[in-house]
């Protein structure tokens, strides 16, 4: 994997457990609902963009190694399921 791709997802993942952390805050000390949900729903739209960061990366090493014949290209099955689970 790309180590500057490694470093942006693994800082993107620390904020995100930060904002997990301050929503368990919020429902321990009875905030509002409508601002838990709020923080939940940033929170999850956060690791949405980690995971096609990740995804991405893994896109691009994917192809550089079909290119230099190192690795089969994926199928077009694969490559669905592997979009449709970060749906």
């Amino acid at each position: 994997m790309d180590p500057e791709a490694t470093r942006d997802v693994t800082k993107r993942l620390r904020r995100i457990e930060g904002q997990i952390g301050g929503v368990i805050r919020m429902l321990e000390d009875g905030r509002d609902c409508s601002d838990i949900v709020t923080q939940l729903a940033a929170a999850s739209r956060a690791l949405d963009r980690a995971g096609f960061t990740l995804m991405s990366a893994g896109m691009r090493q994917c192809m550089a190694a079909v290119a230099r014949g190192e690795a089969e290209p994926m199928s077009p099955e694969q490559m669905q399921k592997l979009f449709l689970s970060l749906a």
